[in-house]
């Protein structure tokens, strides 16, 4: 592996730091984006069961909010409830639509970063090819002839090739991984907002 990045030359290590951070952009990804940490899926049940009768106290909303994400949202709309017994219903969407454009916000936290990574990695490969053609030209002899310097033009075509496909290496699985998370958040997001939907119309019919 050493040998290669030495014939990769020094454009590459730009490239290696990307693949690393995009390594540890996608682990921190699968594990802020677990359901169990963002939409369990009996928690809107549990929250409708508990406020079928009246609405919980507190102690209560502040263990919900803390549940998770869907929690979090849930909460907000509960709190506003207690707070203002008589809110309309516009108030108490409102508040759940606040805070679930702050969860929204965090749930896609470093999703730019990857994308950007996915973006630039060609780029930064390309930029490692043209250096190596760079070598390559400087290796010739004044006459043209490309046999003046053979270290030179061998370094030359590994540090085009090598960048060329590194680049390529580290671009193709954070654009999928990009997509994936991309696709999980917005599925996340529907999700939250129909439970709070759901919510908002359980909580007027329980104050008839």
């Amino acid at each position: 592996m050493f040998s290669i990045i030495q014939a990769a030359g020094w454009p590459i290590w730009p490239l290696i730091a990307c693949s690393v951070l995009a390594l540890a952009l996608v682990i921190e990804r699968f594990v802020s984006l677990k359901t169990a940490k963002v939409a369990p899926p009996k928690l809107l049940e549990e929250v409708i069961s508990v406020t079928r009768n009246t609405v919980p106290g507190p102690d209560v909303v502040t263990q919900l909010e803390k549940n998770s994400a869907l929690g979090e949202v849930l909460a907000s709309g509960l709190r506003t409830l207690i707070a203002n017994p008589r809110c309309s219903d516009d108030e108490l969407r409102a508040s759940m639509e606040s805070t679930g454009r702050l969860v929204a916000h965090r749930l896609e936290r470093y999703l730019s970063a990857l994308a950007t990574i996915a973006s630039a990695a060609p780029l930064m490969g390309l930029f490692g090819t043209v250096v190596g053609m760079i070598e390559i030209f400087g290796s010739q002899t004044p006459s043209g002839a490309t046999g003046g310097n053979p270290a030179q033009l061998a370094h030359g075509i590994s540090v085009a090739l090598y960048n060329t496909a590194f680049g390529l290496i580290v671009a193709i699985p954070s654009l999928i991984f990009w997509r994936y998370f991309r696709a999980r958040v917005d599925e996340y997001l529907l999700t939250l907002e129909l439970a709070a939907e759901h919510l908002a119309r359980h909580l007027n019919t329980l104050r008839r």
